[in-house]
């Protein structure tokens, strides 16, 4: 009886303790639900694609800010998937190497890494030469942040995958290549692509990289990578520290812009993706 007991308060406990947990990211999501569909549906589909309204006349719209998100993120991606996918395979091939284990350490430092540093690192080394605030500044900054998430989902679903497969691929004679990238890497491929998608919702959603290397240029469109480009992040700090009421207002049909744009890429792809069955 007192066994039973223990049992249904350590269940009662842990479902507490999970509704606690699950309770925030719910509260944000109806938060900015309740606050910015109205703006939304009251700026329609000039919200989407205008451009931001005087102070105190209006909504205008994030178009550029949007434009930026996706150019940033896509170039961001461009630049940091292929290496980070490449470190965590390395990491995971060899783990008792001294590059291998010192890789694991950086890149256990690098996600715990203030991101506002990582901003500062490339506005010294590349909007300050360059003299101007440019989207590959900015692409540049998210890609650092990003590759540290993708680098060790990657080595973590490589290391999960039983050392059978390894070594029934080069018992008949595969090369290491083959075996990791034809073999492995198919196996590996939902944690692979779990973490290509945090690592893009991780850097689509920064705002502090960007504030010394993207510039913010909410008001123009896109005009090339080595001028300054806005993003729906950056557009939402800004606006949140002006005095205007319209401005508030656009501010919160950004962020559920932005909690759209995660969800839509994030959600599809994710449950789209058949575990392989070992």
């Amino acid at each position: 009886m007192l066994r039973e007991v223990k049992e249904k308060l350590f269940l009662c406990g842990i479902a507490i303790m999970t509704a606690l947990t699950v309770l925030p990211l719910f509260h944000i999501i109806y938060s900015v639900a309740a606050r910015g569909l109205p703006v939304l549906l009251r700026g329609g589909l000039e919200f989407l694609i205008g451009t931001l309204a005087p102070p105190g006349d209006g909504l205008g719209g994030i178009g550029p800010a949007i434009l930026g998100t996706f150019i940033l993120t896509f170039l961001a991606s461009l630049i940091g998937l292929p290496i980070a996918v490449m470190t965590g395979v390395y990491a995971a091939e060899y783990p008792e190497s001294i590059l291998g284990r010192l890789t694991r350490t950086l890149l256990t430092i690098m996600m715990e890494f203030p991101t506002i540093l990582v901003g500062l690192f490339v506005m010294q080394i590349l909007v300050i030469p360059i003299g101007s605030y440019s989207a590959i500044a900015g692409a540049l900054a998210l890609a650092i942040v990003m590759m540290p998430y993708v680098a060790v989902y990657t080595e973590e679903a490589f290391r999960n995958v039983p050392f059978m497969y390894r070594e029934a691929a080069f018992g008949l004679g595969l090369t290491r290549f083959k075996v990791v990238f034809r073999v492995l890497a198919g196996m590996a491929k939902k944690g692979i692509v779990t973490g290509m998608l945090i690592g893009m919702a991780k850097v689509a959603g920064e705002t502090a990289p960007l504030l010394f290397t993207a510039g913010g240029a909410n008001r123009i469109y896109f005009a090339g990578v080595d001028r300054p480009i806005g993003a729906i992040p950056l557009l939402i700090y800004n606006l949140v520290q002006q005095p205007y009421e319209n401005y508030h207002e656009i501010a919160w049909g950004a962020s559920l812009v932005l909690l759209l744009i995660f969800l839509a890429i994030f959600l599809p792809l994710r449950l789209s993706l058949k575990e392989v069955k070992l």
